[in-house]
């Protein structure tokens, strides 16, 4: 072997040595980077703030103090935002007193969760002006849903775990009509293992998947498009559920979603609660689940019907950012969250 032959073959060793272990440093950088922050769980005495980003509290004080006895039978101490009972015209409060009052709890390091009163609409106008700076340096839970979805979009992006769950509005008189929905919210803030078994269902796409679990309201999901609050769906499970719309409308944000690449690499899709749907002149023809299919059926990966999560009274709670084992059959799914 010539001398120059020997030092080519040397050096492109050397070149292929270095590039595996660049290649090995970024796989390890990047699984990094998709773990997100689990907050610490809660145990009795710690704090928990109310705050009410979205709609206006009107005549809701009963169902807020109602939230506040819950906590404090479970052995925690709660707090309330200086606005919440504020109104200003469909908020409540303006946009700086919503921010000042989330902005505040984000920073607090006294306060271990953050629990939404209601959703409505408004998160939307105030994310922008959130810092989550201190959040991500002392993460905390941040629990709510439907328009809370815009937050939790952004916390996942920050990269930190957030609960879909009920909110204080939630709550009726009697609370052992939603007994579930309580039981599971406990369990998981204090740190019990969480996974659920769905019954079946005959438009379940079967199969199994793994991955971080994100999502929430479809409408949400879909005003977030084109923003940095907009969700990487690659290699996660996708939740969405909805509440008030025609089947076209909810069609057509699927549709939008899926030109947007939003599915070209999710692993699955978890359907919960699509309730309340308005009835067109022009009937739609099939059944939302059907619906779902249709929109979705250039992917193969499973999809799973009759998650009891979104805007009915058994509203169980999700552990966004976590990652989950979803299996699909026809006769049942199951979730199950790693600890």
């Amino acid at each position: 072997m010539s001398k120059n032959l020997l030092i080519f073959s040397l050096f492109c060793i050397a070149f292929s040595f270095g590039m595996n272990k660049a290649s090995s440093q970024n796989t390890a950088i990047e699984k990094q980077n998709n773990t997100l922050k689990q907050p610490p769980y809660l145990k009795a005495g710690d704090t928990v703030a109310i705050v009410a980003p979205s709609g206006i509290l009107k005549n809701r004080i009963g169902e807020v103090q109602q939230a506040q006895a819950l906590l404090k039978n479970w052995g925690l101490h709660s707090v309330i935002g200086k606005y919440v009972f504020n109104k200003a015209n469909h908020f409540a409060g303006t946009d700086d007193e919503r921010c000042e009052d989330f902005q505040n709890a984000l920073d607090n390091p006294k306060i271990k969760a953050i629990w939404c009163a209601r959703g409505g609409y408004g998160t939307v106008r105030i994310l922008d002006n959130l810092d989550f700076s201190k959040f991500k340096q002392n993460p905390k839970w941040v629990i709510g849903y439907s328009d809370i979805t815009a937050i939790h979009n952004q916390i996942h992006n920050e990269g930190v775990e957030s609960l879909h769950a009920m909110m204080c509005v939630s709550l009726p008189k009697d609370e052992s009509e939603i007994e579930a929905s309580i039981s599971t919210f406990k369990n998981t803030l204090f740190g019990n293992p969480l996974s659920y078994t769905l019954k079946g269902s005959s438009y379940n796409k079967t199969g199994t998947a793994s991955g971080q679990l994100v999502g929430g309201n479809l409408t949400m999901l879909h005003t977030m498009l084109g923003s940095k609050t907009s969700i990487d769906t690659s290699g996660k499970i996708l939740f969405i559920e909805e509440i008030g719309e025609y089947k076209y409308h909810i069609d057509r944000m699927l549709q939008s979603l899926k030109r947007a690449g939003y599915f070209d690499n999710c692993k699955g899709v978890i359907v919960g609660d699509m309730t309340k749907l308005r009835k067109n002149t022009t009937l739609w023809g099939t059944s939302i689940e059907q619906l779902v299919l249709d929109a979705l059926a250039d992917y193969n990966f499973p999809i799973a019907f009759n998650m009891p999560a979104g805007h009915e009274p058994d509203n169980r709670t999700l552990i966004l950012g976590r990652t989950t084992q979803l299996t699909v059959d026809k006769d049942k799914s199951s979730i199950v969250f790693k600890n």
